[in-house]
């Protein structure tokens, strides 16, 4: 069931999305060669505590950290590690949130290590743009099929992978929450977005095929062939002529 929220309950989303915002810009800072990717998670989890939120991915369905964070060829949920250290031309995804008062908010991002090469910032500018791209089409009333096919021509005009495994997803009192919103589709089809629904939209991309697996952990999505990945995402509430992102 879709959820339609209120100005109040969106002022409450505000709240949480704007931690996570600012979680970023402080993660942003620390992304250097040396350092692991367990630190960032224990910055990133002192930071939502400081401030009276709780990490939503923390024993989500089991999953042990408070970001996930994915390095090169990992397109999601690489989970953070003392021995993952990045290293001068990685890239790497974050992706978290938390909630506050109830409320939940997700946002991720994709952060060059370092000196990248021009292919990996190719590819996280693009990644980016996708999103942006996707939610030029919404507004009350457009098909979800829109957006989804808006992003999926964009990534794949200029020949990237659009991972099909993966999708974006409503959001609000639960972090997961109808209805499911794919980075991929038909124009035209779907349901009709409303005034009021929240969604998370994630554009997940690939340098080569768009094909995944699933490493050993159980939780670490991988690109098939080692290509590179990119990931962005932003909570955004759907209004009467467009959308408000939160998370930016």
């Amino acid at each position: 069931m879709i959820s339609i929220k209120s100005a109040k309950q969106i002022d409450k989303m505000r709240e949480s999305c704007k931690l996570t915002k600012e979680l970023f810009l402080i993660l942003e800072d620390k992304i250097k060669p040396g350092i692991t990717t367990k630190e960032l998670d224990t910055i990133a989890y002192d930071f939502y505590k400081k401030h009276g939120a709780t990490p939503n991915f923390l024993n989500y369905n089991g999953y042990p950290a408070t970001i996930c964070a994915s390095v090169n060829d990992e397109v999601v949920h690489g989970i953070p590690s003392t021995k993952t250290i990045l290293r001068d031309g990685d890239i790497i995804s974050i992706d978290m949130g938390c909630i506050l008062d109830g409320w939940h908010s997700d946002a991720a991002r994709t952060f060059g290590v370092g000196k990248i090469s021009d292919e990996a910032q190719k590819l996280i500018d693009d990644t980016k743009q996708s999103f942006f791209e996707g939610i030029s089409v919404i507004k009350h009333g457009v098909k979800l099929g829109d957006v989804s096919h808006t992003i999926q021509t964009f990534l794949e005009e200029r020949g990237y992978g659009v991972v099909r495994d993966l999708v974006g997803h409503g959001i609000g009192r639960e972090l997961h929450e109808s209805p499911e919103v794919p980075n991929f589709g038909t124009a035209g089809r779907g349901i009709r977005l409303a005034a009021g629904m929240t969604l998370a939209i994630e554009p997940m991309v690939t340098a080569g095929s768009y094909r995944v697996g699933v490493l050993d952990d159980d939780w670490t999505v991988v690109t098939a062939d080692g290509s590179l990945a990119a990931h962005y995402e932003n909570t955004v509430v759907i209004t009467r002529d467009g959308c408000e992102i939160l998370t930016l």
